[in-house]
């Protein structure tokens, strides 16, 4: 796998030799960048939340186009070593990153800031293993919500499998679009227009 874009284009990512991660596809993580740049744009100056993160193939990503405060999210201690290796590939990036070695339900439910102050996330993506439940993912959605961790206009993308049951978006987050690349599709959903200012 390679950096599709960015300062960091085309330089090769690190991978787990085993079957501990399942990396966004080159095609998917093209189709999920795609897709964001489309909405906002351009990362520069945005905040990106990569939970599950494995490799940080897509952490590495959001670094390499400009985001501005990239956070990665590994439960798995060498994985997240990996990832860190990964994140050091983008040389002088104009945003930061962090890597934390925690469960995604750990890191929501902290108390402990990580954030600068008054800001939130504007992209949160995650791409947990396909049998982590869908009451899992409700139940992170439903932290997310709770903690106001995203932006009023910001943008949550969930990889999950393409023939797998579809998860409920909690108000006031509602499903937007649904982008599929084989077996797996991406489910880009935000708040509701009904609650925006």
């Amino acid at each position: 796998m390679r950096i599709i874009a960015g300062s960091a284009k085309g330089k090769t990512l690190l991978s787990p030799k085993d079957t501990r991660v399942r990396p966004t596809s080159d095609r998917a993580r093209e189709g999920l960048f795609s897709s964001l740049e489309s909405s906002f744009g351009s990362l520069h100056e945005l905040t990106f939340l990569d939970l599950f993160a494995g490799s940080a193939a897509v952490g590495v990503e959001a670094l390499s186009r400009g985001a501005e405060l990239v956070h990665s999210v590994e439960a798995d201690g060498d994985v997240g070593n990996l990832a860190i290796s990964n994140l050091q590939l983008v040389k002088n990036p104009q945003g930061k990153y962090r890597l934390f070695h925690s469960s995604a339900l750990s890191f929501l439910e902290s108390d402990q800031p990580v954030l600068p102050a008054g800001r939130k996330y504007d992209i949160i993506f995650m791409d947990p293993p396909y049998n982590v439940s869908n009451e899992e993912i409700e139940v992170l959605l439903e932290i997310i919500v709770g903690r106001t961790l995203l932006e009023p206009r910001g943008l949550i993308a969930i990889e999950r499998e393409t023939k797998g049951r579809p998860f409920t978006w909690p108000e006031p987050l509602t499903l937007e679009k649904i982008r599929s690349y084989g077996q797996g599709s991406i489910f880009y959903g935000g708040y509701s227009a009904s609650v925006l200012p």
